[in-house]
């Protein structure tokens, strides 16, 4: 069973930036496409960043430009580099394998408001 607890989030002003962490059990990781995905209120769970083992990304067109998706193998650990951060961006962000295993963590919620 994978593991993964989620972090960083927080409230922020449009505009604002949040990095958000993922850190992940077991020695494989360095093998696995990862990924973020967030919810927002009353929406379905959408997949907006990955990163493969080759360290290859690809992000959701909405947040192109603005996201940074990146990994550090050696510590077991996946982020999300947030910049430009628009009030739809608000929701709970989740860690999973880019193909998600059924094992979600608790999230972390960002919420972006003036």
């Amino acid at each position: 069973q994978l593991q993964l607890v989620e972090s960083g989030g927080g409230l922020v002003q449009p505009g604002g930036s949040l990095r958000l962490s993922c850190a992940a059990s077991g020695s494989i990781f360095r093998l696995y496409a990862m990924g973020w995905f967030r919810q927002a209120p009353g929406k379905q769970r959408e997949l907006v960043a990955t990163i493969t083992s080759g360290y290859v990304t690809n992000y959701v067109d909405s947040v192109k430009g603005r996201f940074t998706i990146s990994r550090d193998n050696a510590k077991n650990t996946l982020y999300l580099q947030m910049n430009s951060l628009k009030p739809e961006d608000t929701a709970v962000y989740y860690c999973n394998l880019q193909d998600p295993r059924p094992y979600w963590g608790q999230g972390t919620q960002v919420t972006v408001s003036s």
